[in-house]
């Protein structure tokens, strides 16, 4: 006789989960299911956003550019940079500047280590007419073009006083002188039989220079005239052509020192550095440029190499 089972009753588990009904307004709070809700978007929304996102954009991709056009510009001067930089700083410095007591000293310690020597001077002021002290034995001659100023005369102490016009050199025909130069092969190596009969076809030549100044070889060339403190003064384009092209004149193996003045101004630097050549600067003080220039560089500075 099988043995008798004892049937006990089978106990409920308890599911793991369950199941809620739906609650009702009546339910408590604390026993709602919580539910995961779904941001509403709209296209309404999404504008403004995607407005921001596309004009930062636009404002990184414009930084870009100025950077890589910043950098590009620095390496060589354009054209553009030429003509702005006249325009900046042609009346920066509108006013005559005499030479400071170091910039005197450079050109009298000059005059008086080659004295008994010729000096020319470009412009009349009255610490020039000093030199006349330093340099007795020798020839001073200084070439002015206000008529208010001097009237050609002789100086018992060998200084002789020129007056000189400038014709179409004035200073907002500067970048368009440098062009022409630099296109030109008779202003990059000059003849000086052509520059003393006119007939030289380089737009910076100056006319009507006395005749000693052709015949003379020059030891200190000093330019400091004519005016050039604002777009209409005439310039000093064709004082320091003429200047780098008397240097270049005379005996081989001999030497011109050049000295140029307030070349804190773009036309006096540049072009100085044109056709004076920045490799034969040798010193400066203050505003004051000195050039030593031998006779056998025929060509003047980089006017025959470069193209603006």
């Amino acid at each position: 006789m099988p043995p008798q089972l004892h049937q006990s009753p089978l106990r409920v588990l308890n599911p793991l989960l369950r199941f809620s009904p739906p609650s009702s307004p009546d339910t408590p709070k604390h026993q709602r299911e919580s539910k995961i809700t779904m941001p509403n978007f709209t296209v309404r929304k999404l504008i403004p956003l995607l407005i921001f996102v596309l004009s930062s954009l636009s404002v990184l991709r414009l930084l870009r550019i100025s950077l890589k056009s910043s950098s590009s510009a620095s390496g060589s001067l354009s054209s553009t940079t030429f003509r702005s930089s006249f325009s900046q700083q042609i009346s920066a410095n509108a006013s005559y500047s005499a030479l400071t007591e170091n910039e005197l000293k450079l050109l009298s310690d000059t005059v008086t280590s080659r004295s008994p020597c010729n000096v020319l001077v470009f412009g009349l002021a009255p610490q020039y007419l000093t030199l006349s002290s330093i340099n007795t034995r020798g020839i001073t001659v200084i070439l002015e073009d206000e008529q208010s100023k001097t009237k050609a005369e002789v100086n018992p102490n060998n200084t002789r006083i020129y007056s000189l016009k400038y014709h179409q050199m004035e200073v907002k025909n500067a970048y368009k002188l440098l062009r022409h130069a630099r296109a030109n092969p008779a202003c990059a190596a000059p003849n000086m039989y052509k520059l003393h009969q006119g007939s030289s076809e380089c737009k910076l030549k100056l006319k009507d220079l006395p005749q000693e100044v052709y015949n003379t070889k020059w030891d200190v060339i000093v330019v400091d005239g004519p005016r050039g403190d604002d777009l209409e003064a005439p310039g000093r384009m064709g004082s320091i052509y003429t200047a780098a092209v008397l240097a270049r004149q005379g005996s081989s193996n001999s030497t011109t020192d050049v000295f140029v003045h307030d070349v804190q101004r773009t036309v006096e630097k540049w072009l100085s550095w044109e056709f004076l050549c920045q490799e034969n600067q040798v010193s400066a003080k203050g505003n004051f440029w000195k050039f030593r220039i031998k006779v056998d560089q025929m060509h003047l500075g980089s006017a025959h190499q470069k193209q603006p």
